[in-house]
């Protein structure tokens, strides 16, 4: 691990889309330091896909809580939207173990 990111504190945003109710994706939750581990481990729990990109983090912690994402980010957030439905995809086709 790197001494910058033993500094900083972790930074969490979680997304909502539904195409059938939403223009676009919104976000929900975001917070750092104690907040994000529980938006992270509350997604973990749920299994729910966590991309790290600190980058696009950045960007949506702009955002307000149940506000859509700027259209400047919507190629960004479909790339994430893509790496979920993909990680969705390779789960559900997965044997079951018994």
């Amino acid at each position: 691990m790197k001494k910058a990111d033993l500094k900083r504190p972790k930074s969490a945003i979680s997304l909502k889309y539904d195409p059938a109710t939403d223009q676009a994706p919104k976000v929900t939750a975001k917070g750092k330091g104690l907040v994000a581990e529980r938006i992270i481990a509350l997604a973990e729990g749920h299994g729910i896909p966590i991309k790290k990109d600190p980058d696009l983090v950045q960007v949506l912690s702009q955002i307000e809580i149940d506000q859509e994402i700027p259209p400047s980010v919507y190629q960004v957030v479909a790339e994430l939207l893509a790496f979920v439905y993909q990680v969705n995809k390779d789960y559900s086709t997965k044997p079951i173990a018994q």
